[in-house]
Parts: C-alpha cells; sequence; structure tokens
C-alpha cells in the first residue's frame, strides 16, 4: 500500500463527515463538540488537501457538491472503521473508573434513573455518568451511547439485549381534572376529554384505537415532545395522559381516567453494543444497571 497517496488529517475528515450528516456548521460543531469556527476551519482545510469543493451554500445550510457526495461514502467508512477500533479498544480495558455514556427517554431519565445512579456512583466513584435523555434511540452502532434503555428489542445483530421486564401503562388525570369533568365512561364521555400527547400524534391515537377506544384527533388538546412535560401537565389538570401505571398509582393527586383497566403492555430491555460489554467498566453499569431496573420494575 502506498501510504503516501493518503495526505490528509483524519480530524479534518471526521469534520467533513459530520457536517454533511448534520447538515450545518452550527449542528455539526455542536455534536462533535467543538467551536464553529474551529469546525469551519477543518472542513476548508479538508477541502484545501483533496484539491475539491465539497459543499455550496443553500439557504442557512450546506449542500454536498457533486464531488462532495462521492467521497462522503468512503470517509463514512472510515468513519465506522474508528468507532470499531475505538469499540474494541475499550475491550481490553478492566480499570471501572470514566466515563460510561447511558441514553433514555426523558422519563426514565429523569423519573426512574436519579435513586439507580446514585447508588452507582457510590459503589464506584470514579465513574463519570453521562445520560442522553431523548425520546429518540440512540444510535449505538455510532456510539451516541455506551448502554440504552428502550421499550422495543433491537434488530441489529451487533447489538445485545436484556429484557428487564414487561410493564403496563394506562390513561391517568389529575383529581381536579376528574372533578370537573369526571372519569370517561363511555364513547360519549370521550367527546369532551382532553388528551395530552407526548409524541406523534397518529401513533398514539393508533395505540388507543387499537385498544377499541373511540379516541379522535379532535380530543388532542396538547402535543409536546417530552414525556417529563406531559407528565407535569397532568399533575396540573391541564388533561389526560398515558402513564407508567407506576407513576400514576404512587403520585398523590392522580387518579385513573377511564373506569376501565387498559391492557397496554410494554417491554423494557437494556441495550449495549455486544464488543462494549468485554469492557469491565461498562459491564458492570451493565449489569448494575440490569439489576437495579428489575427491582425498580
Amino acid at each position: 500500500m502506498d501510504w503516501t497517496a493518503a495526505k490528509f488529517d483524519w480530524n479534518r475528515a471526521r469534520a467533513f463527515l459530520v457536517t454533511a450528516e448534520e447538515g450545518s456548521l452550527s449542528a455539526a460543531a455542536r455534536a462533535l463538540g467543538l467551536a464553529q469556527p474551529t469546525l469551519s476551519r477543518q472542513v476548508e482545510a479538508f477541502q484545501t488537501e483533496l484539491g475539491v469543493v465539497l459543499f455550496e451554500r443553500f439557504g442557512r445550510g450546506l449542500e454536498l457538491t457533486p464531488a462532495g457526495a462521492s467521497l462522503l461514502e468512503h470517509v463514512r467508512k472510515m468513519g465506522e472503521g474508528a468507532v470499531a477500533l475505538s469499540i474494541a479498544a475499550q475491550g481490553q480495558s478492566d480499570d471501572l473508573s470514566g466515563p460510561v455514556t447511558i441514553s433514555a427517554s426523558d422519563a426514565y431519565a429523569g423519573l426512574w434513573l436519579p435513586p439507580i445512579l446514585a447508588r452507582l456512583r457510590e459503589q464506584e466513584p470514579g465513574l463519570a455518568i453521562k445520560i442522553v435523555a431523548e425520546n429518540s434511540a440512540s444510535d449505538l452502532m455510532r456510539r451516541e451511547a455506551d448502554i440504552a434503555i428502550r421499550n422495543f428489542r433491537p434488530k441489529e445483530p451487533e447489538l445485545v439485549a436484556k429484557k428487564i421486564s414487561d410493564t403496563h401503562a394506562g390513561l391517568f388525570a389529575s383529581e381536579a381534572y376528574v372533578a370537573k369533568h369526571g372519569i370517561i365512561e363511555n364513547a360519549e364521555d370521550w367527546k369532551d376529554a382532553s388528551l395530552i400527547v407526548p409524541g406523534n400524534v397518529d401513533e398514539y391515537l393508533k395505540v388507543l384505537q387499537s385498544l377499541g377506544l373511540p379516541v379522535t384527533s379532535k380530543a388532542v388538546t396538547f402535543e409536546c415532545t417530552s414525556f417529563l412535560a406531559m407528565w407535569e401537565m397532568v399533575r396540573q389538570g391541564l388533561g389526560i395522559g398515558i402513564l407508567d401505571v407506576r407513576l400514576g398509582q404512587n403520585e398523590k393527586g392522580i387518579v385513573p381516567a377511564t373506569q376501565d383497566d387498559l391492557p397496554m403492555n410494554f417491554p423494557i430491555w437494556l441495550v449495549a453494543h455486544r464488543d462494549i460489554l468485554s469492557n469491565a467498566r461498562l459491564r458492570f453499569v451493565f449489569d448494575f444497571l440490569s439489576d437495579q431496573l428489575r427491582k425498580k420494575v
């Protein structure tokens, strides 16, 4: 192999890759934890090294040139190789101290994980835990997180998943809301219901309709992208929300919003890249979370 032919800096290539995937310099800078001027200089330097123009301005964003698009897949393969190298290297370490990134929905991150993380730090104070609290699934293949708590089993063969349990959800509202609007007992009652939807309205309604509930989009009063925001809105009497029954049944001032119990069951999975679990630190955290979540649920 002629190594002298590879005349570019990997950090600059990475800057190009992330900018292409994020669509703008500002988004790419945030993803890489860099200042935007620094990232911009890296992209400019990469273009100079290769002798081609990779991006064109398009409104407030950037668009790949034909040359940039043709090179992107090559750089993407380099990025995947770099991630694979990082994962393999982590698997050789026996040190329990160091960083671990955990991905979970904002509901799990805000309501379930804090006491578990406190116990984790007491047992292993050398850990530096980062929580990625978002309701979309982090890409474990690209190391957006080391470990994830999900409500679905992953399909990627490179990921390992451990089922923690099946849990149950229901529709809940505040006592003040029920005192004003009443409990939903029949189809007629849904006409005056106020639903708070955390996420995609159509998907949410399909779930409820699959359970035989005659609910339509007219009942949706509030939409939000956060389960924690929905939970607080329910607590303050703004409407009805779908909640884990352990939250709804144990929160003062919160009551079931429907007369009948709804068979809404969903699984809890703990997921990680299979190579990462050969790393002592990540294996320790994975097993600790598994044990603690089982006790929690």
